[in-house]
């Protein structure tokens, strides 16, 4: 094989990468996002252009589709789109949430678990990146008719998925009750306990604990870190938090116990303004319990208003955590949170900020902590969910955090440390995008081409 520079290498790459994927505009951005910073890393370790990394790592391993039909409470048979993709896994199974909502793509999913990757392997934990879902919107239905969706939808992953090749957990539209379904499910058709083959249980049935605040938390750990090693901290700061579901609500609850002040909240409607601090019982109570929108929040809580629509951006705020889904905070955003003096943002979803945001908020010299680094900590309490199946035991609340907040300690200090070593200290979208690689990348060469 020719070998080229670094830059045209990875141009070529890109070319063939959109001419195959015209119509996977979310899936281009998060491999440009990638390949774009590993210029430096490339031209250190030539091996990997011999060896055809880039090409491979950008295509999955495997990507499967499927019809997923149910009969809902009306005993009309639905249909909905059913999807897996398998992406790399050099350092181990394949590990990667799904995601139920509308706006489910293949485009969405090969995006998706093409950052999970990088994330995985930020996180030492050895485990491969994957990414799954579903068209089909939970809202709205009943318990029935997400079990039965779920019982169908597994009917097909089940083919798909084990303890040692595949496994799923949970992401947007995904939680406690859709995982107890698909559980059951598999439990049923293999006829095993196979408690490492899904993450996000129940805790009485093989669930960790933190899992379900671990993203949140995690977000806000990176955070922190951040701050700290420019020698600031996140004592006395109010908070910018985009969403309200599970990475949100999370995120707003570590914020104030590391001494911060969360005074916004979202969803689609509009979002909160809460200057006295996001009153975290009352938001679980609408969105966890009632499932309700977050304009009740205002109508509950004197000192709150709603504002519809619009950009939760706008509230001025020393940090930012954009906590709901992707491209959510684009350069019109970027501009309002630098006018406002935002000193960090820390993405808790993935990918919700643009790239030209990103590009703005590094040179106005704003710290910024990428989606692959910064919400690792989901995955990062996953992997610990799974070594917990695989040895039949059970860890304290305590000791999981611990475990948690030591892994985000370590996944910021990879970043920083590679942004240094690729001659641009602080920028960790480059330190993380650039870790990660050289761990994947590594392990690619030494199996072979496969």
């Amino acid at each position: 094989m020719a070998v080229h520079t670094p830059e045209f290498h990875i141009r070529t790459v890109l070319e063939t990468l959109e001419q195959r994927g015209r119509n996977e505009p979310e899936f281009l951005q998060a491999a440009h996002e990638v390949l774009d910073t590993l210029t430096p890393v490339l031209a250190e370790h030539p091996e990997y252009l011999e060896a055809g990394v880039l090409e491979r790592l950008v295509e999955p391993e495997r990507q499967i589709i499927f019809r997923v039909p149910w009969i809902d409470d009306d005993n009309r048979v639905q249909v909905n789109r059913g999807f897996r993709v398998q992406f790399n896994s050099a350092l181990g199974p394949f590990k990667g949430g799904l995601r139920f909502h509308p706006s489910v793509t293949l485009s969405v999913v090969k995006f998706l678990g093409f950052e999970q990757i990088f994330k995985n392997a930020l996180t030492r934990q050895r485990i491969g990146g994957g990414k799954g879902g579903s068209d089909f919107d939970p809202r709205g239905k009943s318990d029935r008719e997400v079990m039965r969706f779920c019982q169908s939808f597994m009917t097909e992953l089940v083919n798909h998925i084990g303890e040692d090749i595949d496994v799923p957990a949970g992401d947007i539209g995904v939680g406690g009750r859709e995982i107890g379904y698909l559980f059951g499910q598999y439990r049923r058709l293999t006829g095993r306990h196979e408690a490492g083959v899904l993450t996000g249980k129940g805790k009485g049935w093989g669930g960790a604990e933190v899992r379900t605040e671990a993203t949140g938390y995690g977000a806000v750990y990176f955070l922190d870190e951040m701050l700290q090693r420019a020698g600031e901290g996140l004592d006395g700061r109010r908070a910018i938090v985009s969403g309200s579901g599970n990475v949100a609500t999370y995120a707003i609850e570590k914020v104030g116990q590391l001494g911060g002040t969360a005074i916004t909240a979202s969803d689609s409607s509009g979002y909160v303004v809460d200057e006295s601090g996001i009153d975290l019982d009352l938001l679980k109570q609408i969105k966890e319990v009632e499932r309700g929108r977050i304009s009740v929040y205002a109508e509950r809580k004197p000192s709150a208003r709603f504002v519809e629509g619009g950009s939760v951006w706008d509230v001025a705020g020393d940090v930012a955590l954009p906590c709901a889904t992707q491209n959510e905070l684009d350069a019109a955003a970027a501009r309002e949170l630098i006018s406002n003096g935002v000193r960090a943002v820390a993405e808790g979803a993935n990918m919700p900020t643009t790239p030209d945001a990103v590009m703005m908020l590094q040179e106005a010299g704003v710290l910024f902590g990428p989606g692959k680094a910064a919400n690792a900590g989901g995955v990062a309490t996953s992997a610990l969910e799974m070594s917990q199946n695989a040895s039949r035991d059970r860890w304290d609340f305590e000791m999981s955090e611990t475990r948690l907040h030591g892994i985000m300690r370590d996944v910021h200090d990879a970043a920083y440390t590679a942004s240094e070593r690729y001659g641009r200290p602080g920028d960790y979208v480059l330190g993380a995008n650039s870790a990660a690689f050289v761990t994947v990348a590594q392990a690619m060469v030494e199996q072979g081409v496969i």
